[in-house]
Protein backbone atom coordinates (compact mmCIF):
# COMPACT_ATOMS: atom_id res chain seq x y z
CA UNK A 1 0.00 0.00 0.00
CA UNK A 2 2.87 2.72 0.79
CA UNK A 3 4.12 2.06 -2.76
CA UNK A 4 0.71 2.53 -4.08
CA UNK A 5 0.44 5.75 -1.96
CA UNK A 6 3.91 6.82 -2.77
CA UNK A 7 2.56 6.92 -6.72
CA UNK A 8 -0.40 8.64 -5.83
CA UNK A 9 1.12 11.17 -4.82
CA UNK A 10 3.58 11.99 -7.55
CA UNK A 11 0.60 11.66 -9.49
CA UNK A 12 -0.61 14.88 -8.02
CA UNK A 13 2.15 16.86 -7.93
CA UNK A 14 2.44 15.96 -11.66
CA UNK A 15 -0.65 16.60 -12.35
CA UNK A 16 -1.86 18.79 -9.79
CA UNK A 17 -2.45 21.42 -12.18
CA UNK A 18 -6.26 23.35 -12.86
CA UNK A 19 -8.89 20.16 -12.79
CA UNK A 20 -11.82 20.48 -15.23
CA UNK A 21 -14.81 20.67 -13.45
CA UNK A 22 -18.45 19.30 -14.98
CA UNK A 23 -21.80 19.88 -14.35
CA UNK A 24 -23.47 16.78 -12.56
CA UNK A 25 -26.72 17.83 -13.87
CA UNK A 26 -24.71 17.14 -17.77
CA UNK A 27 -22.83 14.41 -16.46
CA UNK A 28 -25.15 12.00 -15.20
CA UNK A 29 -28.49 11.35 -16.23
CA UNK A 30 -31.11 8.89 -14.65
CA UNK A 31 -29.82 6.10 -16.88
CA UNK A 32 -26.23 6.59 -16.36
CA UNK A 33 -25.06 3.03 -16.69
CA UNK A 34 -21.71 1.42 -14.96
CA UNK A 35 -18.59 0.73 -17.72
CA UNK A 36 -15.84 -1.59 -17.30
CA UNK A 37 -12.77 -0.40 -19.63
CA UNK A 38 -9.94 -3.15 -21.05
CA UNK A 39 -6.81 -2.98 -19.41
CA UNK A 40 -4.01 -5.05 -19.24
CA UNK A 41 -4.05 -7.63 -16.39
CA UNK A 42 -3.19 -5.21 -13.27
CA UNK A 43 -2.60 -6.56 -9.29
CA UNK A 44 -5.49 -5.22 -7.36
CA UNK A 45 -3.00 -3.87 -4.94
CA UNK A 46 -2.27 -1.35 -7.84
CA UNK A 47 -5.92 -0.23 -7.78
CA UNK A 48 -7.36 2.16 -6.02
CA UNK A 49 -10.68 4.37 -5.81
CA UNK A 50 -11.68 7.87 -6.83
CA UNK A 51 -15.35 9.05 -6.05
CA UNK A 52 -16.26 12.74 -7.87
CA UNK A 53 -18.84 14.32 -5.87
CA UNK A 54 -19.25 16.91 -9.45
CA UNK A 55 -20.08 14.13 -11.32
CA UNK A 56 -21.53 11.75 -8.83
CA UNK A 57 -19.47 8.93 -9.95
CA UNK A 58 -17.19 6.37 -8.25
CA UNK A 59 -13.87 5.21 -10.38
CA UNK A 60 -11.58 2.46 -10.12
CA UNK A 61 -8.11 3.20 -11.84
CA UNK A 62 -5.18 0.93 -11.74
CA UNK A 63 -1.35 2.13 -11.30
CA UNK A 64 0.23 0.29 -14.65
CA UNK A 65 4.00 1.22 -14.66
CA UNK A 66 4.11 5.47 -14.58
CA UNK A 67 0.95 5.20 -15.84
CA UNK A 68 -2.87 5.13 -14.57
CA UNK A 69 -5.28 3.23 -16.36
CA UNK A 70 -9.16 3.76 -16.49
CA UNK A 71 -10.84 0.03 -15.29
CA UNK A 72 -14.21 0.87 -14.18
CA UNK A 73 -16.65 3.36 -13.99
CA UNK A 74 -19.74 3.27 -11.75
CA UNK A 75 -22.79 5.75 -11.12
CA UNK A 76 -23.14 6.92 -7.29
CA UNK A 77 -25.30 8.04 -4.90
CA UNK A 78 -23.46 11.05 -2.34
CA UNK A 79 -24.70 12.84 0.86
CA UNK A 80 -27.60 15.13 0.09
CA UNK A 81 -25.88 18.67 2.05
CA UNK A 82 -22.94 18.99 0.13
CA UNK A 83 -19.58 20.06 1.91
CA UNK A 84 -16.73 18.52 4.03
CA UNK A 85 -18.17 16.59 6.96
CA UNK A 86 -18.03 18.39 10.03
CA UNK A 87 -20.37 16.29 12.62
CA UNK A 88 -22.62 13.06 13.09
CA UNK A 89 -25.81 13.95 11.58
CA UNK A 90 -24.76 16.77 8.80
CA UNK A 91 -25.96 14.34 6.08
CA UNK A 92 -22.32 14.94 4.24
CA UNK A 93 -19.61 12.97 2.91
CA UNK A 94 -16.20 13.34 4.16
CA UNK A 95 -13.63 14.27 1.57
CA UNK A 96 -10.05 14.37 1.72
CA UNK A 97 -6.87 14.65 -0.54
CA UNK A 98 -5.18 12.89 -3.00
CA UNK A 99 -2.34 12.88 -1.07
CA UNK A 100 -3.53 11.53 2.19
CA UNK A 101 -6.62 9.22 1.08
CA UNK A 102 -9.02 7.08 2.92
CA UNK A 103 -9.00 3.55 2.66
CA UNK A 104 -11.02 0.30 2.87
CA UNK A 105 -10.83 -0.63 6.58
CA UNK A 106 -13.31 -3.84 6.08
CA UNK A 107 -15.37 -5.15 4.06
CA UNK A 108 -19.05 -6.70 5.74
CA UNK A 109 -21.82 -8.83 4.54
CA UNK A 110 -24.69 -6.27 4.96
CA UNK A 111 -27.75 -8.30 3.23
CA UNK A 112 -29.44 -8.94 6.22
CA UNK A 113 -29.12 -4.63 7.48
CA UNK A 114 -32.04 -2.77 7.83
CA UNK A 115 -32.22 1.13 8.28
CA UNK A 116 -34.97 3.81 9.13
CA UNK A 117 -34.48 6.78 6.95
CA UNK A 118 -37.64 8.31 8.80
CA UNK A 119 -39.91 8.44 5.72
CA UNK A 120 -42.34 5.94 6.73
CA UNK A 121 -41.31 2.78 5.31
CA UNK A 122 -39.82 1.80 8.46
CA UNK A 123 -36.75 -0.43 9.10
CA UNK A 124 -35.87 -1.93 5.62
CA UNK A 125 -33.04 -3.34 3.86
CA UNK A 126 -30.43 -0.47 2.56
CA UNK A 127 -27.33 -1.82 1.96
CA UNK A 128 -26.91 -3.87 -0.74
CA UNK A 129 -25.01 -7.14 -0.13
CA UNK A 130 -21.93 -5.71 1.21
CA UNK A 131 -20.69 -2.71 2.90
CA UNK A 132 -16.89 -1.49 2.31
CA UNK A 133 -16.35 0.69 5.77
CA UNK A 134 -14.14 3.26 5.11
CA UNK A 135 -11.06 4.65 7.92
CA UNK A 136 -12.11 8.98 7.62
CA UNK A 137 -10.08 9.94 10.36
CA UNK A 138 -12.73 12.21 12.38
CA UNK A 139 -15.93 10.09 11.58
CA UNK A 140 -17.20 6.82 11.92
CA UNK A 141 -19.73 4.94 10.00
CA UNK A 142 -19.02 5.96 6.59
CA UNK A 143 -18.48 3.29 3.73
CA UNK A 144 -19.76 2.09 0.26
CA UNK A 145 -22.65 0.30 -0.06
CA UNK A 146 -25.59 -0.72 -2.27
CA UNK A 147 -28.94 0.52 -2.55
CA UNK A 148 -31.79 -1.72 -2.08
CA UNK A 149 -34.97 -0.37 -2.14
CA UNK A 150 -33.51 3.26 -2.99
CA UNK A 151 -31.87 2.08 -6.41
CA UNK A 152 -33.88 5.11 -7.96
CA UNK A 153 -31.41 7.68 -5.51
CA UNK A 154 -28.48 6.14 -8.42
CA UNK A 155 -27.15 8.74 -9.50
CA UNK A 156 -28.21 11.35 -6.83
CA UNK A 157 -27.43 13.25 -3.68
CA UNK A 158 -30.02 11.54 -0.95
CA UNK A 159 -27.54 9.63 1.49
CA UNK A 160 -26.85 10.26 4.58
CA UNK A 161 -23.02 10.38 4.05
CA UNK A 162 -22.13 7.00 2.43
CA UNK A 163 -21.50 6.63 -1.15
CA UNK A 164 -24.14 4.24 -2.40
CA UNK A 165 -24.12 2.26 -5.56
CA UNK A 166 -26.57 -0.05 -7.37
CA UNK A 167 -26.81 -3.32 -5.81
CA UNK A 168 -25.60 -5.51 -8.79
CA UNK A 169 -22.54 -2.65 -8.75
CA UNK A 170 -21.55 -3.20 -4.91
CA UNK A 171 -21.12 -7.32 -5.38
CA UNK A 172 -18.55 -6.42 -8.90
CA UNK A 173 -17.01 -3.72 -6.74
CA UNK A 174 -16.27 -5.87 -3.79
CA UNK A 175 -15.41 -9.43 -6.21
CA UNK A 176 -13.16 -7.60 -8.69
CA UNK A 177 -11.38 -4.90 -7.07
CA UNK A 178 -11.89 -4.22 -3.63
CA UNK A 179 -9.28 -5.05 -0.96
CA UNK A 180 -8.45 -4.16 3.05
CA UNK A 181 -6.37 -1.16 2.65
CA UNK A 182 -7.58 -0.11 -0.62
CA UNK A 183 -6.86 3.83 -1.12
CA UNK A 184 -10.06 5.70 -1.52
CA UNK A 185 -9.99 9.22 -2.63
CA UNK A 186 -12.79 11.55 -2.30
CA UNK A 187 -13.17 14.76 -3.80
CA UNK A 188 -15.07 17.90 -3.01
CA UNK A 189 -17.33 19.40 -4.77
CA UNK A 190 -14.64 22.52 -5.96
CA UNK A 191 -12.24 19.62 -7.56
CA UNK A 192 -13.44 18.46 -11.23
CA UNK A 193 -11.81 15.74 -13.53
CA UNK A 194 -7.79 16.19 -12.64
CA UNK A 195 -5.65 15.90 -15.45
CA UNK A 196 -4.01 12.84 -14.63
CA UNK A 197 -8.22 11.75 -14.56
CA UNK A 198 -8.40 13.22 -18.12
CA UNK A 199 -5.30 11.17 -19.63
CA UNK A 200 -6.90 7.74 -18.38
CA UNK A 201 -9.84 8.74 -19.78
CA UNK A 202 -8.72 9.68 -22.95
CA UNK A 203 -7.08 6.36 -23.64
CA UNK A 204 -9.95 4.65 -22.09
CA UNK A 205 -11.56 1.32 -24.40
CA UNK A 206 -14.67 0.06 -22.95
CA UNK A 207 -15.25 -3.60 -22.86
CA UNK A 208 -17.70 -4.40 -25.53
Amino acid sequence: MKKLLTLLVLIGLAWGANAQIVDAELATKPADKTVFYQTPQIDKKNTFIVVSKTELRLYVYGVVGKDTVLMAKFPACLSRNKGQKQRKGDNKTPECKQSKPFHIQAIRNASAWTHNFHDGRGNIKAYGAWFLSLYTPGHTGIGIHGSTNNESSVPGRHSEGCIRLRDPDIIILKERYAYLNMPVIIKSETEGTWPWELKAHAKAVPVQ
